[in-house]
């Protein structure tokens, strides 16, 4: 057994290194913590992509809220309008984005229609995204001419029974939610409606109005001043409540199809992987827009009805709407390429 022997000076040279060692590791204190990533989020713009042309409802939205952002998360947003496809063009871009919180995507019900009626998709859309805040709801409303001989829902799906009839209804175009609301009810209802598709909500209108067509279904704002200008009846809204400003138009539910509801959407989804304090810190500056009484005001306006589902609920209402729209379309053997 070998013995180890330090001189009195080896022992107070090694004293002394350890006292240094044991006083930096003092100084130098506990381990330093991550940085928070929202920290000093935003530092310039948020940019919000909407996937349909400018002057559409979920364009002004996106604007609408773009600039209340000034006030909450202190940048107004930037938005950009890439449409095509449905809206697969700009999804598409949106979900090739850095995920740091500054890149958004303004969607409405078609993102979760689209999964349905395309053979491919350029993109995941319940992988490639983090949802973030569903804004808005907005029904759809059955209507008819003025002079049309339904007075109610009963009344156009008695016609609409027979194989061969002559009722027929326009929509907003091939795979809308307007279509989809519209073939829900005729297998609901066991009718045989036929639909015609327009190029947009604008065109369907007219032609109602005109009785070029016996019924639309049309969004409850862009059909609301001719209803209450007496120029077009409404015998329905999609939505499973009244929608407050026609609250004399009963639901189609309480019409004799209990659960029925198809309302539009619109909501702000992130990049995949977006960082969670990031997501929530774009919520709640989002959801504080959304309480400014000029904001609230001008929703109302255009009819859409406020809505503040954060990402963990906007999530489950797109996937579920997913599913339900792909079920759908098997079951009318719906493709829109």
């Amino acid at each position: 057994m070998h013995t180890i022997r330090l001189s009195c000076h080896t022992s107070l040279r090694l004293s002394r290194t350890l006292a240094v060692a044991a006083l930096g590791l003092c100084l130098s204190g506990p381990p330093a913590q991550a940085a928070d990533p929202a920290d000093g989020f935003p530092n310039r713009a948020v940019n919000i992509t909407v996937t349909f042309p400018p002057g559409g409802g979920t364009d002004i939205l996106a604007r609408l809220i773009g600039n209340a952002l000034a006030e909450t998360l202190g940048h107004a947003a930037v938005v950009e309008n890439k449409p095509g496809a449905s809206g697969n063009v700009g999804s598409k871009y949106v979900a090739e984005r850095v995920p740091d919180g500054y890149s958004l995507l303004m969607v409405n019900s078609s993102f979760a229609i689209n999964p349905a009626v395309f053979a491919t998709m350029p993109f995941d859309p319940k992988k490639d995204f983090a949802p973030i805040i569903n804004v808005a709801l907005i029904p759809s409303v059955l209507v008819v001419p003025a002079n049309s001989p339904y007075k109610n829902l009963a009344e156009l799906l008695a016609a609409a029974q027979p194989v061969k009839n002559e009722v027929s209804y326009g929509s907003c175009g091939n795979g809308t939610p307007q279509h989809l609301a519209g073939e829900s009810l005729n297998i609901d209802a066991k009718a045989h409606i036929t639909h015609i598709p327009y190029g947009g909500c604008g065109p369907a209108l007219k032609d109602v109005v005109g009785g070029q067509i016996p019924l639309a279904i049309i969004t409850a704002s862009s059909a609301m001043s001719l209803i209450k200008g007496g120029k077009l009846r409404a015998l329905a809204v999609t939505s499973p409540a009244r929608f407050g400003q026609l609250p004399d138009v009963p639901t189609v539910a309480e019409q004799g199809y209990p659960g029925f509801e198809l309302s539009q959407w619109h909501g702000l989804l992130a990049p995949a992987n977006t960082p969670m304090a990031i997501q929530q810190k774009l919520y709640e500056g989002i959801n504080k827009a959304l309480q400014s009484p000029a904001v609230k005001d001008k929703l109302e306006s255009l009819g859409y009805t406020r809505a503040n589902d954060g990402p963990a609920a906007f999530k489950k209402i797109i996937d579920g709407d997913i599913d339900k729209f792909v079920k759908l379309a098997k079951e009318i053997k719906l493709k829109v390429d």
